[in-house]
């Protein structure tokens, strides 16, 4: 399992933590800042979910006129895994 500590920009979230399982599944998604119950369901409904069907789902997600969100920035995470 690798876990991965992402850093968002433009929102308020300040920091995204995820485990991916070697077959790309997503574990204990926690999003440190930001609108807190809103943050802890996104990390509840995608645990146990394949992250590149995630990231499709999330990206392009808008939150105001901020020009991206803290689900499109768990998309542009998971896309910048490596």
């Amino acid at each position: 399992m690798k876990h991965v500590t992402f850093s968002p920009k433009g929102v308020c979230s300040m920091k995204i933590d995820f485990d991916v399982e070697d077959d790309n599944t997503l574990h204990n998604v926690v999003f440190t800042g930001g609108c807190n119950g809103n943050l802890k369901a996104i990390g509840r409904l995608v645990d146990g979910r394949n992250a590149h069907e995630i990231a499709d789902i999330l990206r392009g997600n808008l939150c105001g006129m901020r020009g991206t969100s803290c689900a499109d920035q768990f998309a542009k995470a998971i896309d910048e895994m490596a």
